[in-house]
């Protein structure tokens, strides 16, 4: 078994969407309407499926429900951790491209690993956690 993706219900889907690929430097793999159901999948990651199959990594999936503009995150949600080479670096390019960092990159209480917290547009909370030197 491995994780195939995380659903994330977001209320604007473009700005969703804009944010994981413009500001995270996801690829958008896929987006489909299902007029039917009223909602629209989108799924990103960091690497491209091969043939239409999923990759080798997890992906985020987006799902917007026709009409619904927010939610409720309730308080059992943590959130999505990424790594990255430099935490530091990874904060500034967030905010240089307009992201929200919501707690600056430095070592994590009680430890020696470099982390970070970034917010998406929809509330959601992504880690950065800073490569380990081989």
């Amino acid at each position: 078994m491995r994780i195939l993706h995380t659903m994330l219900r977001v209320g604007d889907l473009d700005r969703a969407i804009r944010f994981y690929t413009e500001v995270l430097d996801l690829k958008l793999i896929s987006r489909k309407d299902y007029p039917e159901g009223k909602f629209t999948l989108a799924f990103l990651g960091f690497a491209q499926r091969d043939n239409g199959v999923q990759g080798p990594g997890a992906e985020i999936e987006l799902t917007y429900n026709w009409g619904v503009e927010r939610y409720e995150l309730g308080s059992a949600y943590g959130h999505i951790a990424v790594e990255v080479d430099d935490a530091y670096e990874a904060c500034a390019r967030v905010k240089a491209r307009g992201g929200k960092v919501t707690r600056e990159a430095g070592p994590m209480k009680h430890g020696t690993t470099v982390i970070a917290f970034v917010e998406d547009p929809d509330g959601y909370k992504i880690e950065f956690i800073q490569r380990k030197a081989a």
